[in-house]
């Protein structure tokens, strides 16, 4: 019987999922009519990748529908009842930074950029990057949740942050980090810990969880843009320093 309440509705993930993946079918299609012209065998991989992409986002997106939201929301209202709320702080902080760990997209985005600069930024400096603004970014929401602040006196001044960031940090860094921002905010952060957030709203006597519960999100979008062009100053840094090593070697 649970099996069953697990996988209901999945019917319509399924048709969502293959609604959203037919536009890009068709114009791939299109492509490798007049355009690219593929063998026959790299066809055959790539229609099994869809195949394997259409099952994977359906079970994810049935597991976010049956697992994530409904936990993370009890998880949420059970700590944001209790004497000591303020435990959300670094629990939040935690969960941002694991969630990043294991978000796809921020896999993507961080091999993508290892193989453009040919090794020179690894993986592993990004990713770690990501998940230390995530966790930041969820436990500065979960302290604007409890507290009861407007979302503007976070986001306004890291903006500006941001943009001033960018006048000193290395170029490279700057296009890496306002794509790091969109990238972070993946289903992983979004399905569990948003759900979390809304559930700690909810719990507080007092918070409209349509004011506070949400916009953690910006918050999420935000930090991860701030933590990439902090790497970015740093190895601007490294590199000055190179060179001035390599000119007093000449």
């Amino acid at each position: 019987m649970s099996g069953i309440q697990t996988f209901n509705g999945f019917n319509h993930v399924l048709a969502e999922v293959l609604f959203a993946l037919i536009p890009l079918l068709i114009l791939f299609i299109i492509f490798q009519i007049f355009f690219l012209k593929l063998p026959r065998g790299k066809l055959k991989n790539m229609f099994i990748g869809l195949i394997l992409t259409f099952l994977g986002l359906s079970l994810f997106l049935q597991g976010v529908k049956a697992g994530f939201l409904p936990v993370g929301e009890a998880i949420g209202i059970a700590l944001g009842s209790k004497s000591y709320n303020w435990i959300v702080i670094p629990i939040g902080f935690a969960l941002g930074f694991v969630a990043t760990l294991a978000e796809p997209a921020v896999r993507i985005l961080i091999f993508e950029v290892e193989k453009a600069s040919s090794g020179y930024i690894p993986q592993q400096i990004i990713l770690y990057t990501l998940s230390l603004g995530v966790g930041v970014a969820v436990s500065a929401s979960m302290f604007r949740i409890l507290l009861g602040l407007p979302l503007w006196y976070f986001i306004a001044p890291g903006y500006l942050i941001a943009l001033l960031l960018t006048r000193f940090s290395n170029r490279t860094f700057v296009s890496i980090a306002f794509d790091s921002g969109g990238v972070a905010t993946g289903p992983m952060t979004v399905t569990f810990v948003m759900a979390m957030a809304i559930g700690v709203a909810n719990s507080i006597e007092g918070r409209d969880p349509m004011l506070v519960g949400f916009g953690m999100i910006a918050l999420v979008a935000l930090t991860p843009i701030l933590s990439v062009l902090l790497l970015g100053i740093l190895y601007s840094r490294k590199e000055k320093e190179n060179e001035r090593k390599f000119a007093a070697k000449l």
